[in-house]
Parts: C-alpha cells; sequence; structure tokens
C-alpha cells in the first residue's frame, strides 16, 4: 500500500511547527481589531435557505464554518492540521469539524452522509492541497454534493495553479461551472482578474 501523499500545507507546518497556532492567532487578532473575516460566509449565506448543510472544506480554525453555524446552518469542517481544528473547536463550538485529508475524503465512513447543499473551499485552500491530488480533491467535492448542491471555491492567483488547469481538473472531476467570479462580493471574473471565485454544480 503506498503512503498517503502530503499536501503542501503539511510540508510548510513540518518546516514550522508554529506555523499553525500563529496562522490561527492571525485571525483572532484581526477579529479583535473589527476586521471582517466573515466575508466568503456571507456570500455561501445568501446562496442558501435556513437550515442547508454546508462542508467546510479546509475549514482551517474554524472562521467561516463557525459564522455558518451561528447563521442557521448545519456545519462540518475538515481540515488536515490538526492544531488549526483544534482552534476551531475551542473558538467556534457547534460544528463538527474532523481532522482528514481532503484528497481521501470520505465523510460517510464517519457516519456524515454525502448530501452538501455546499462545499466550501476558501482561504486558498486549493493551492496547499498537492498537486498529484487535485482532481482527487475535487472529485470529493463532487462525490459529497446532494443532487442539486453547489461547490464553490476561491484562490489567488501565483499559487502555482493556473485557473485554466484548476477549471480543467473540475471538469474531470464532475463540476459544471455555473458562475465565475473575481471577487466574494460578487464581481465578475476577467482574464486579467488575479483571484478566482468558482461556483459548480454536480455534471449529470
Amino acid at each position: 500500500m503506498s503512503s498517503r501523499v502530503l499536501s503542501q500545507w503539511e510540508e510548510i507546518t513540518a518546516a514550522d511547527p508554529t506555523h499553525s497556532a500563529r496562522y490561527a492567532e492571525r485571525f483572532r487578532n484581526l477579529a479583535a481589531e473589527g476586521q471582517d473575516i466573515f466575508g466568503e460566509a456571507r456570500m455561501i449565506d445568501a446562496m442558501l435557505g435556513r437550515g442547508a448543510r454546508v462542508l467546510d472544506a479546509g475549514c482551517g480554525a474554524g472562521r467561516l464554518g463557525g459564522y455558518l453555524h451561528r447563521a442557521g446552518h448545519e456545519v462540518v469542517g475538515v481540515d488536515v492540521d490538526p492544531v488549526l481544528i483544534e482552534a476551531a473547536e475551542l473558538d467556534f463550538p457547534g460544528p463538527r469539524w474532523l481532522v482528514g485529508d481532503l484528497a481521501q475524503l470520505d465523510l460517510p465512513g464517519h457516519d456524515v452522509p454525502a448530501d452538501f447543499d455546499v462545499v466550501l473551499c476558501a482561504g486558498n485552500v486549493m493551492g496547499f492541497v498537492a498537486v498529484s491530488t487535485r482532481r482527487d480533491v475535487l472529485a470529493g467535492f463532487a462525490r459529497h454534493l446532494a443532487s442539486d448542491g453547489r461547490v464553490v471555491v476561491g484562490f489567488g492567483s501565483g499559487r502555482g495553479y493556473s485557473f485554466d488547469d484548476f477549471l480543467a481538473d473540475a471538469e474531470a472531476a464532475g463540476l459544471r461551472p455555473d458562475v465565475l467570479l473575481s471577487t466574494w462580493d460578487l464581481r465578475p471574473f476577467t482574464p486579467r482578474s488575479d483571484f478566482l471565485v468558482a461556483v459548480f454544480s454536480r455534471a449529470v
């Protein structure tokens, strides 16, 4: 049996064991300063009726899943980093927070139904997964959607993953693009955009 491929995030944290704790503390400080750290979650909330099921894929320290839980949704968060999951449990109790590799996503194996109304993948997560597992990650998102569910992925350019390659990988993974935006506040995507927010449905 082959060993699991480490994500780029795991390589970063292995080289710097303090990285995850500093990352969590950064968002705590931004919130304490009154900065808006929930913009992505507000967009997702606007897409949903009350009580929807949300998978926060690469949830980090829980800022987005925590907001969506408080807005009345059923949230499951998954992240490969146990330090960030511990921070999520501390700062945003309520959702179900799980340590897991998005490239091997299998929530039914944890007795979690795979029928999410939205799979949210924000925070440049796609830039941190292992290159060889990108399509596996996206296919896992598609597998965990309800029949009319949507996947929303946001990440910036300059992270070694071109938007064209990402869209091709998403199509190969069974996802159909519905809307392409350049920001979380719904500005249109153009060839000059340096950020992509892509909303997908599962291809029939």
